[in-house]
């Protein structure tokens, strides 16, 4: 049996310990999918718990069908949308808490969280999903309710302008 389903069977029996093992399996995950949507680190966290308070309110209707990151992502995604609707002026971004101690890593970090946020919406969540959270172009579709084929443009379209906007041949 899928280990996601388990703990969704154990979460629903009011299991403590199974909630505990789900949210450290999949907040990380969760958490750089918000900030990559969200350029501030704590705005980020607000919607990382925000996609968990509102997995749990729909556990009891969740229905299993596979892995329970996809759906994670679903609310991640309406989350950030809901966040960014209401708040249109975002204070200035923060740097990152764990910045590295040479220049060139930071740099490169956020010469990439700029490139992204270039990007339109659709093109964005598609290129974080793809290039960040390194998913599966079919599991992209299922999450985002889209076509195979617009996925696969998608990527191709978030390629060509990060290659243009970060001055690369390649992304």
């Amino acid at each position: 049996m899928d280990e996601d389903f388990l703990l969704v069977q154990r979460m629903r029996l009011g299991d403590e310990r199974a909630l505990g093992i789900f949210v450290e399996k999949y907040y990380s995950l969760i958490l750089n999918y918000c900030h990559a949507h969200v350029a501030d680190y704590g705005y980020a966290e607000d919607m990382a718990q925000e996609t968990f308070a509102r997995f749990f309110q729909t556990l009891p209707d969740y229905h299993h069908y596979g892995k329970a990151a996809n759906y994670l992502y679903v609310i991640a995604a309406n989350a950030c949308r809901d966040f960014r609707r209401k708040n249109r002026e975002i204070p200035v971004e923060e740097l990152p808490e764990a910045a590295d101690t040479d220049g060139d890593g930071l740099t490169m970090r956020l010469d990439i969280q700029m490139a992204l946020r270039s990007l339109s919406e659709e093109i964005r969540e598609v290129a974080v999903l793809y290039f960040m959270q390194e998913l599966k172009q079919k599991d992209i579709a299922r999450i985002l309710n889209i076509g195979l084929p617009l996925v696969k443009y998608r990527v191709a379209r978030a390629r060509r302008e990060l290659s243009v906007y970060l001055g690369k041949e390649r992304v």
